[in-house]
């Protein structure tokens, strides 16, 4: 079973955002930790990822630097700043009320069943 996009599209920067909060990364690695967390259901399309990548670092919420890499391709890595700690921490108190508000609504139906 994959997961419908549309519904983690608005929360693709607070889940980047989770994931540099545990350690800098790069786009390939970063949607490969997606995948592993997600039982292989999930996965950012390459042109959505990097457009959020520019879109944060425009808005400060994350840097980037070029690795030092021995072998094979230079890597730009990414790394959360103190304002997208921030906004990350944010974000999830956002979800959270949200989730609540979802949660009621969805499952009004067995809410009613248990009241009756």
């Amino acid at each position: 079973m994959s997961i419908a996009s549309d519904l983690i599209r608005g929360h693709t920067d607070t889940i980047i955002l989770s994931l540099l909060s545990v350690s800098d990364s790069y786009g390939y690695k970063i949607n490969k930790d997606i995948l592993d967390l997600t039982g292989n259901r999930f996965e950012f399309k390459e042109a959505t990822l990097y457009s959020a990548f520019r879109r944060l670092e425009q808005s400060g919420l994350i840097a980037s630097y070029w690795g030092d890499e021995n072998s094979g391709a230079r890597r730009k890595y990414y790394t959360i700043t103190d304002a997208g700690r921030k906004q990350y921490r944010d974000n999830l108190a956002e979800w959270d009320k949200t989730k609540a508000i979802v949660d009621k609504l969805l499952y009004a139906a067995q809410s009613a069943k248990k009241s009756v």
